[in-house]
């Protein structure tokens, strides 16, 4: 809400905002900050706007920045509202009737000690409460020096007073200030600071920051976030008292800005406003960004001239970005998404109610100090629907698209009514910036250099893989770190309905990757095709790696049709939800009507899951599975024994182990892998050495990174160059001596390591 130039001081409006009735107050050229807090004219003047309006749960005072009462602290002066009316028009306490019974003389006096108590009232309760215990006790003193006639009329001053003082105390507000009143000198407004404390927002935008760390709250952590290495925003790990989930709390550049950088903005937004992007410069965000970015750097520079405001390169940089954020941007999401630690964010309906949540990599989910206001809910959901070409609306309630601003990748999913009775809802999952490599699972633990090894054994085997887990276990960013191991050389097709996988990444890295974007299975009408015909469609492109994102729906039997009909020559991979192999059979050939003979076309079956702790606080991402799928069963893999582990999961040691399947060589899909590799067919121990080797050298990576402090090594790029040289080193000793054996290609493989180190090409 902001008022026009020209609106009388202290005017209001109220507006339905997200479920809630808001009252705006206009103090634009107010020749003070407005503050319940310090201001008797300010509680008073917002008292009678609450008389006036007795549905207001929240308080908006709009100066260059906007101060925002929350519902707690409105519904503490409401409540002194209803009083103030309830003792003038149903108590009628300054009537005749109510301060005298029978002696006219005291009239006057009990009026004017009546009078003041209630001017007090509106403008200092706690004052007022102070007045109205002071007049009890000079009530009692004076009826115990009167002569008996007086008595009775005395008294039933002393019950009205008495009374008043009882409805007085209680209010919310005068309990909750009852515990700093011991010392309390009348007039002295301190007490207030402790009861109300506003959200300041800067003028220019809509959501709420809770500025203030909570009371009771132990700091665990601070760190800051810097967007592209400037405009450093500020978090803050809290921990309160008797509360299980821990505070985000964020202070954003935007919320640091003096009234002068305020006003430019707020002047640059309006005209900005004006002129938002259509709806087909969306489909190429980053220009349009670019192009508004070179817009607000001129208006802010023409403003600030006119205004007679100095404005340096860094700041105007810097206020430029701000306004894109709150314009064509996503405001204080964009803020979230480049901390690097963020795993989801959450925002609920009813979202101007609501506090966004968020899950931490390291401290799990978060509460978080930012309230959206549903003007930018409204704004957010608007954008996506121009990004994403698709429908939001009730007939189209749920929304799957995808957000890329620079280097930050993120996957959006919106609801709406009906399907969510309280309005827009999101939930967005940060993507890593570089794609997760096994290496860097190897050092969060997800995997284990065994699994790592074996991995990369699979892929260049050209199995079919699907990769299986619960929400949020970690799925695809497993399967984009195995489409690194593939061989740069090979044509990868990709085909998802939400673009999650880090395709422009591995572009980068010169991969030849071919991504072809279907309809999503939540959609029921779109111009999109079908991620069964994207399935089909690929095997007309050529021969190349298959990748689905995600196996879903009805494109399962398209995905088995690929695997049992031509793209075997190549490895085959997905996800899938599914927390066992067996669920997975499930799911793909009792939900999604896959024949059973047809799931036998699944070679490796990986399971990651979250591992939680036994105070259930804490959740670790592991694959806790890796099983392959026999082909002798008919009808049941479960009761026949088709599924057969080759690492399980020690939740007592947290590592997956080997089972005695894979020491001993007795793995059908290994041994197919072998049987078409000269010198390995029929000679398990030469297979598992080249396992193991490979495990060697992630495991190598990943210590020798955490030994120099170059975590470089664990990147992408790095993963590629690795892998380059170990295949190129691997064909020269097999060349030499017929094997590519551990005991001379790892320290070949070794030299190569420590030279790239020295010529600090990482």
């Amino acid at each position: 809400m902001q008022f026009r130039e020209g609106t009388p001081l202290y005017s209001y409006e109220v507006q339905r905002d997200g479920g809630e009735d808001v009252v705006y107050v206009n103090y634009l050229g107010a020749p003070f900050v407005p503050s319940l807090s310090d201001s008797n004219e300010v509680m008073e003047k917002t008292v009678d706007v609450l008389i006036e309006n007795p549905n207001i749960s929240r308080i908006v005072f709009v100066q260059q920045k906007n101060y925002n009462y929350d519902f707690r602290e409105t519904s503490m002066l409401l409540e002194i509202a209803q009083l103030y009316v309830y003792l003038i028009k149903q108590e009628k306490i300054l009537s005749q009737e109510k301060l005298v019974t029978s002696h006219q003389r005291f009239f006057s006096q009990r009026y004017n000690q009546v009078f003041t108590f209630l001017f007090l009232l509106k403008r200092d309760p706690i004052s007022a409460h102070s007045e109205i215990k002071k007049l009890l006790v000079e009530a009692n003193i004076f009826f115990d020096k009167i002569s008996t006639e007086f008595k009775i009329d005395q008294k039933n001053y002393l019950v009205l007073l008495e009374k008043i003082l009882g409805l007085l105390e209680k209010t919310r507000l005068i309990q909750t200030a009852l515990p700093y009143m011991e010392n309390y000198q009348k007039g002295n407004r301190e007490i207030y600071n402790k009861i109300f404390r506003p959200d300041v927002i800067p003028n220019f935008t809509f959501t709420r920051l809770v500025f203030d760390l909570p009371e009771d709250s132990e700091i665990i952590n601070q760190y800051k976030i810097a967007e592209g290495g400037h405009d450093e925003s500020f978090v803050t790990i809290l921990k309160k008292k008797d509360e299980s989930k821990l505070v985000y709390h964020l202070i954003p550049p935007e919320n640091s800005l003096n009234e002068e950088h305020n006003i430019l903005l707020n002047l640059a937004r309006n005209v900005l406003i004006e002129h938002q992007p259509r709806a087909e410069e969306f489909t190429d965000t980053e220009k349009t960004r670019q192009v508004f970015l070179n817009i607000s750097k001129d208006l802010l520079q023409d403003l600030a001239s006119t205004k007679g405001i100095s404005l340096s390169y860094t700041n105007l940089n810097k206020l430029a970005r701000i306004l894109i954020r709150h314009t064509i941007g996503f405001g204080l999401i964009e803020i979230l998404l480049q901390d690097k630690n963020l795993q989801d964010i959450f925002i609920n309906a009813p979202i101007p109610m609501t506090n966004i949540f968020i899950r931490h990599q390291e401290y799990d989910e978060c509460t978080t100090n930012i309230l959206p206001s549903q003007e930018d809910a409204d704004s957010w959901a608007a954008k996506f629907r121009l990004i994403s070409g698709r429908p939001l609306d009730e007939a189209n309630p749920i929304l799957d698209t995808q957000l890329e601003i620079g280097e930050i990748r993120a996957r959006i999913a919106v609801i709406q009514k009906p399907l969510s009775p309280d309005g827009l809802a999101y939930a967005i999952r940060r993507h890593r910036e570089e794609p997760w490599t096994l290496p860097l699972f190897i050092k969060n633990r997800m995997i284990s250099p065994l699994a790592a090894g074996l991995l990369s054994f699979l892929i260049d085997g050209s199995r079919t893989l699907l990769v299986a887990g619960t929400r949020s276990s970690g799925k695809t960013s497993l399967l984009g770190s195995l489409m690194l191991e593939i061989i740069p050389k090979y044509r990868i097709i990709v085909i998802e309905d939400s673009l999650e996988l880090p395709m422009e990444s591995l572009r980068k890295l010169n991969y030849d990757i071919v991504r072809m974007k279907v309809r999503s299975a939540l959609l029921r009408t779109t111009t999109e095709v079908s991620a069964d015909d994207g399935i089909r469609t690929s095997l007309r492109l050529g021969d190349s790696c298959l990748i689905i994102g995600e196996v879903r729906s009805v494109e399962a039997k398209a995905l088995y049709e690929a695997m049992r009909i031509g793209a075997l020559a190549n490895v085959v991979a997905g996800t899938i939800h599914g927390a066992s192999p067996y669920g997975v059979f499930d799911r793909v050939v009792n939900d999604l009507e896959v024949p059973t003979t047809s799931f036998k076309a699944t070679d490796i079956i990986a399971v990651a899951n979250p591992i939680k702790s036994p105070d259930g606080l804490h959740s670790w991402k592991r694959l806790v599975q890796l099983a392959e799928v026999r082909k002798h069963w008919k009808k049941d893999p479960l009761e026949e024994k088709g599924f057969v582990d080759l690492l399980r999961y020690n939740v007592e040691k947290d590592v997956l182990e080997p089972s005695d399947d894979l020491i001993n060589g007795d793995s059908e899909v290994i041994k197919d892998i072998a049987s078409n590799v000269k010198g390995w067919s029929g000679n398990w121990d030469a297979v598992y050495d080249n396992i193991l080797l490979r495990a060697r050298i992630k495991e190598e990576i990943v210590k020798v990174a955490e030994k120099t402090g170059n975590f470089n090594l664990l990147e992408a790029g790095f993963n590629v160059l690795s892998n380059d040289a170990f295949h190129k080193i691997s064909d020269n000793v097999r060349e030499e001596i017929g094997l590519p054996l551990s005991e001379r290609v790892f320290p070949l493989w070794q030299k190569w390591l420590n030279a790239e180190i020295r010529k600090k090409r990482i």
